[in-house]
């Protein structure tokens, strides 16, 4: 069975299998407001870094990202203040003995 973006299977000692799903946090300040967006996403910290680099250098009206649940959020570059993107980081998923 095929295994969805970011999940990665682990034994323990006992040869219990776990799942092991990959996250990265992203923080988005949006301009002339005191709010931010934030959501975490299946994406390596490296491909968020890109995809939003890119869309920002080459003038592109928006940027769009897909959090961990599969929303889509379409954020308008001229409105960016700024972007926190974290470390890539790993949550166990299921029971472990």
């Amino acid at each position: 069975m095929p295994r969805a973006t970011g999940v990665v299977e682990s034994k323990s000692a006992r040869g219990t299998v776990a799942e092991e799903e990959i996250f990265v946090e992203i923080r988005i300040g949006i301009s002339h407001t005191g709010r931010e967006l934030s959501l975490e996403s299946n994406d390596s910290a490296d491909a968020v870094r890109a995809k939003i680099s890119e869309a920002l250098s080459s003038d592109a009206a928006f940027v769009e990202l897909t959090d961990a649940k599969g929303s889509s959020y379409i954020i308008p570059t001229a409105g960016i203040a700024f972007v926190e993107v974290g470390t890539d980081q790993t949550r166990r998923v299921g029971f472990v003995a």
